[in-house]
């Protein structure tokens, strides 16, 4: 099903929008970790903003509410844990990238916020009410140790949600691919990807199937849709900064290569500006969550 969520203002999340061919190379975790070092700033303006629109969504599949202590897996800026505390619960943030962890303690000032890493979280068995990742199982080499890794700390009858980007692409996702590919750019040939025996069908079936053989019970999945609003330059901002996959490729171009993707990006989003100049890009994600046994 799809369910249509409202914008939420706040940035959030360790999120990457762009996904573009690669081949397997060097470690995909240690690559995911380099694309974030130092940028939470430039991540911040950009696809943090588009990653915050699931948080309250997210905190509802968890049962998130006042009293209940809860994980934030990968909070990035924070958004997801702040929102968290604005319901009252006890919240523990936690982040691989030093950047992220200083702008969570900003964006969410009454939250604990520690250093780690899936799939080996610095927390004893069962500790935790609930436990989100928000656009984190993405970003990890094995997915299934992630989800078991998040499941280990919460107790039983907690629960576990997660978002990820659904494939196929909705049009936000794929316009760095088009605009690269229209520059005539191509992609680097050393990136990584997930071990095809990792991987999972982005697909609604293919999350919630994630889940039950974590052996998650009471699994719900839903596709939440909504156009992500931003002003053309904030959205540049991030691959400029060489947030993500897309902006290693930026970062890894001449000049007028670059200048050229920045053309097709500005001919190519010109379809989704509204009268007011800013954009309003369709997108979607996957909304998964289920009860620890």
């Amino acid at each position: 099903m799809t369910v249509r969520v409202g914008p939420l203002r706040s940035p959030r999340g360790a999120a990457d929008a762009a996904t573009l061919p690669v081949m397997i190379g060097i470690d995909f975790d240690e690559h995911e970790r380099s694309r974030w070092a130092g940028r939470a700033t430039a991540y911040e303006r950009s696809f943090g903003r588009l990653c915050a629109y699931p948080a309250e969504a997210l905190l509802d599949a968890a049962a998130v509410g006042a009293g209940r202590r809860v994980i934030d897996v990968g909070t990035g800026p924070g958004t997801v844990a702040a929102a968290a505390l604005a319901r009252g619960a006890e919240v523990v943030a936690v982040d691989a990238e030093a950047s992220m962890r200083d702008a969570a303690r900003r964006n969410a000032p009454g939250a604990q916020v520690r250093e780690g890493v899936l799939p080996h979280l610095p927390f004893p068995a069962g500790g935790f009410d609930a436990a989100v990742a928000n656009f984190v199982l993405n970003h990890v080499g094995d997915p299934a140790a992630g989800l078991a890794e998040l499941c280990r700390v919460v107790r039983p009858g907690g629960r576990v949600a997660v978002t990820v980007w659904p494939v196929p692409q909705p049009p936000l996702q794929r316009l760095w691919g088009e605009a690269v590919a229209a520059a005539g750019v191509a992609a680097p040939a050393d990136l990584p990807r997930l071990a095809p025996e990792r991987d999972f069908p982005r697909t609604e079936a293919g999350l919630s199937g994630l889940l039950a053989a974590a052996g998650l019970a009471d699994v719900r999945c839903a596709t939440l849709g909504w156009a992500h609003r931003t002003d053309p330059e904030s959205w540049w901002a991030g691959p400029a900064h060489g947030v993500a996959t897309i902006g290693l490729l930026l970062e890894r171009q001449p000049a007028a290569a670059r200048e050229r993707v920045r053309q097709e990006y500005d001919r190519l989003s010109a379809r989704y500006r509204d009268t007011d100049g800013n954009l309003a890009l369709p997108t979607a994600a996957l909304l998964a969550s289920g009860r620890v046994r």
